[in-house]
């Protein structure tokens, strides 16, 4: 029989560890994915931005295949989240809201019970921007039958801020289009107003105070706290670094920004995607600056919808506490 000297048996021990922990971790992914995808929004928006270079880093982090695809925003991706026609979503709670409560547009009686979080994203402020010369300097000045400009039909600004509008008095005549088209009809006098809900600063204000003398519009505190109390929206300040047109800090809401997976992925699955944003935030904030807010310390302004498990198991390993109510 062969002697076997101690090096050559610590050398297979060794290998034969690797070999075993190879194993394992192939048994672990037995059930994963093959692929993913994450649904975004349009081409050119943050969410776009934001989705594929997050989809790549997933990717790239844990050998698997996956990218963003444009879709039609925060409303489509929790039915295409809820279906399973994708793994991954971007959406912000007020759709998050109607979407648990079989309120969504896409599926109107439809309880969303296939849509979990998983992890916070940043804010979308909610803005309004008039020039200078209309005399439109706060929300009690915009006129009975302004023409207002919502953003792209459906989308979040669409959806929410007509009725924050209409819920501080204020009477209008509705308009959509893509927000550089509504700048470019502000400027030529066909609209009065822009509701933005958006990332800041939002492309359309800084183009138009280059070119000519904007107000940016500020909500009173009153107007702020009577909007947060009928909406899910957040207290919100414009830092006055913006703008060139601000002069000091203005007061505004916003409405948060998670990440949204199907609550019938794997846990492991969804515990090693949620380890893997959460502990690279650089790279994160190399995807998109917006993502310094994409931290754990904000996980507490989903009030709408279940964790996933996977996520959960994360949060709570490293000192995050999930209330039970929003526990899969």
């Amino acid at each position: 029989m062969r002697n076997v000297t101690p090096k050559v048996l610590t050398g297979t021990l060794a290998s034969a560890l690797v070999l075993a922990a190879a194993s394992a971790s192939a048994q672990d992914r037995s059930d994963w994915p093959s692929n993913f995808t994450v649904g975004t929004a349009s081409q050119g928006g943050t969410y776009f931005v934001y989705g594929s270079g997050w989809a790549n880093l997933i990717a790239d982090e844990l050998d698997i295949s996956g990218g963003g695809e444009v879709t039609g925003g925060p409303t489509q991706n929790l039915a295409l989240v809820h279906g399973g026609d994708v793994a991954f979503g971007l959406t912000t709670m007020g759709p998050a809201s109607d979407a648990v409560k079989g309120e969504s547009p896409l599926a109107p009686g439809v309880p969303m019970d296939n849509v979990c979080a998983l992890f916070p994203m940043y804010e979308t402020p909610f803005s309004i921007t008039a020039l200078s010369s209309s005399g439109i300097e706060s929300i009690s000045d915009i006129p009975d039958g302004a023409r207002i400009g919502f953003g792209p039909a459906a989308s979040t600004s669409d959806t929410y801020f007509p009725a924050m509008l209409e819920e501080l008095g204020v009477n209008f005549e509705r308009r959509n289009g893509g927000w550089n088209d509504l700048g470019g009809q502000l400027q030529d006098g066909l609209l009065d107003v822009i509701a933005f809900a958006a990332g800041i600063p939002i492309p359309a204000v800084s183009q138009l105070e280059v070119q000519t003398d904007v107000n940016i519009i500020q909500f009173t505190e009153e107007e702020q706290q009577q909007v947060i109390d009928a909406f899910p929206v957040s207290e919100f300040m414009i830092p006055a670094s913006t703008y060139e047109t601000l002069e000091e800090d203005a007061r505004a809401v916003s409405m948060w920004n998670f990440a949204i997976a199907g609550c019938d992925l794997p846990e492991d699955f969804v515990y090693e995607v949620t380890k893997v944003t959460m502990e690279n935030n650089d790279k994160m904030r190399n995807v998109h600056r917006s993502a310094e807010h994409s931290i754990p310390e904000n996980l507490e302004h989903n009030k709408v919808l279940p964790f996933h498990p996977g996520a959960v198991r994360w949060y709570e390993e490293n000192g995050y506490e999930i209330d039970d109510s929003l526990k899969k």
